[in-house]
């Protein structure tokens, strides 16, 4: 007795001991934000971000960032600090990786903008507020002008091979255009010379450069296919940038493994609907149950009442069972707003963070993308989402990262980001969060269309699957509405979303999921470990559980965690 006393009593020790080291910034805390004051002024001042200017600064100041780095003595760190150095060495690698990639796509083409070196000198000199030559400058912008006409015809004989390569040409044109209307608008109305000088030949030119992209955008080889006929228009990256790309998230795994993974987890989860199908009466067809789910929805208006309702029972259900810590101000000051109708068409679903932005119909939508909007967002469709962006999911995220460790703000990635708030959704279905076959039906749905997720990404990127058959899987496969379905392609590959999103989810999940097992095989309870996760800010999973277990760090250490094991 008086042993197993010892026992627990260094146990709470050491708990106590890692959430008050975890309480403390680290010996990088302060090199962090200086890097990311640095980034912030190179963007404010490097305006033209398709120029040889701005690659070249943005190559020599990563490069001046690892220098920096070597100098710093790893060894004499604590764990918190050796944590942040292997993030910022990795952030800054990434971002080098990355910007060495769109610098070899505009060498490809950066030979449309040569008529323009001398006026770059102009906008240059304008950050200094160097009074220009105004009768030279407006000769300038007329000499460009007649240039770009000759430029037209010359590539005109000489498309490129495909639009990618057309895309980056034009965005170089628009990015000069940008560059110059900040230029122009700085000295006109100011130096009345330049005014009376530079007025005319500007707009003569500034039309020239609208019709210059215009023309680079569409000039591209017949045999390149831009659209699928979906309307979608996405950037394959390739095999090379993926990997590349997955090793800089510390996902230590190849695209083929991870569809494989996904591929695991799709059976299961399909296998999961079918008993609650034959649950419902509908037998092994799982299409059918989920029709009878989707006509669960709730009427128009009535949505933010049902996403209350299933906040407060999602709420009650963990603090029952003491599984985190959440925050009396958090539960108080989150917030609640609704999606545009145009935001819909890329966010058919929830979005979270400081607020939960419900979808649901517009005004502006016609008959059938209303009915599509409310069938794919009924209650049961949004009882495993509603905890997903609030609580403890991105809203809990939002609350404590603002408070917590708010330095490792760069390291943010999608797989902490939405593996946690997936991990939820798995650890809430463990423990028999869905009563009813409608409720688990809907968690799986979910889940099922996370799998998918992964499937249909990778593939597209790795150049297998097109934006339509991307559609139809999710259709055909997962049971989406087909406006949901197409919104959801649509946001994976036509907005801001970098490649490795969409598979974060599940993946981020697995993570968190086989972390969690760890650190319970260690004596700590599940609150230990979601409180503890809360407090330490974003970073990657894998740095994390270093962090958590005080693993061996190196200062270019790389991804080796072997996560993906079997999990229900």
């Amino acid at each position: 007795m008086k042993h197993t006393g010892l026992k627990k009593i260094g146990f709470l020790f050491t708990v106590l001991f890692g959430i008050m080291s975890s309480a403390q910034n680290s010996e990088m805390a302060d090199m962090v934000t200086e890097f990311e004051a640095d980034n912030w002024a190179l963007r404010r001042t490097y305006i033209v971000d398709e120029s040889e200017e701005y690659y070249q600064r943005y190559t020599k100041h990563y490069s001046d960032w690892n220098d920096k780095l070597d100098k710093v003595d790893f060894n004499a760190m604590s764990q918190q600090g050796k944590v942040d150095y292997v993030l910022l060495k990795n952030l800054v690698n990434k971002r080098a990786y990355l910007l060495g990639l769109d610098y070899d796509e505009f060498k490809e083409v950066d030979k449309v903008g040569d008529f323009g070196k001398d006026i770059f000198r102009f906008m240059q000199e304008r950050r200094r507020g160097k009074r220009p030559d105004a009768k030279l400058l407006s000769q300038q912008f007329q000499d460009a002008s007649d240039k770009i006409d000759a430029e037209i015809e010359a590539w005109k004989a000489k498309p490129f091979k495909d639009w990618q390569t057309a895309d980056k040409a034009s965005d170089v044109i628009s990015s000069f255009q940008k560059g110059l209307k900040e230029s122009y608008e700085f000295y006109y109305g100011y130096d009345p010379e330049f005014t009376w000088w530079v007025e005319k030949p500007y707009e003569k030119l500034n039309e020239k450069l609208t019709a210059y992209a215009e023309f680079l955008k569409e000039n591209y080889s017949e045999g390149s296919v831009k659209d699928d006929g979906s309307g979608i228009i996405g950037k394959p990256i390739g095999e090379a940038a993926l990997k590349e790309s997955l090793a800089l998230e510390f996902i230590p795994y190849t695209p083929a493994q991870l569809i494989k993974t996904a591929e695991e987890q799709f059976a299961w989860c399909k296998s999961e609907m079918i008993k609650a199908s034959r649950e419902l009466g509908y037998g092994d067809d799982w299409k059918k149950a989920l029709e009878h789910v989707k006509n669960t929805y709730v009427p128009a208006g009535d949505q933010p009442q049902a996403i209350f309702d299933l906040y407060q029972h999602s709420v009650d259900f963990i603090e029952e069972r003491d599984l985190i810590t959440l925050p009396e101000l958090a539960k108080e000051t989150w917030g609640m707003k609704m999606m545009s109708a145009e935001r819909q068409k890329v966010s058919p679903f929830f979005l979270g963070g400081p607020d939960i932005i419900i979808s649901y119909p517009t005004l502006e939508m016609n008959h059938n993308d209303k009915l599509m909007s409310m069938r794919g967002n009924n209650p049961n469709f949004s009882f495993p989402t509603v905890q997903h962006e609030l609580l403890p999911g991105h809203n809990l995220q939002h609350f404590m990262t603002s408070r917590h460790k708010s330095y490792r703000r760069p390291f943010y990635n999608p797989f902490w980001t939405e593996g946690w708030s997936l991990y939820w959704e798995i650890i809430l279905w463990n423990k028999e969060f869905p009563q009813t076959p409608e409720q688990k039906l809907g968690m799986l749905f979910w889940r099922i269309h996370r799998c998918a997720r992964i499937i249909f990404s990778l593939k597209f990127h790795l150049g297998e699957m097109t934006p339509q058959e991307c559609i139809d899987l999710l259709v055909d496969e997962v049971g989406h509405e087909y406006a949901n379905a197409e919104a959801e392609v649509r946001r994976s590959f036509t907005t801001s979303y970098p490649p490795l999103y969409q598979l974060a989810y599940m993946m981020g999940g697995l993570q968190f999921y086989a972390l969690r097992k760890e650190m319970l095989d260690k004596g700590w309870t599940e609150k230990e470990f979601h409180d503890r996760v809360m407090v330490e800010g974003r970073m990657p999973v894998e740095i994390l559980r270093s962090l958590l277990q005080e693993l061996p760090l190196n200062k270019n250490y790389k991804t080796q965690w072997k996560f993906a094991t079997d999990f229900k």
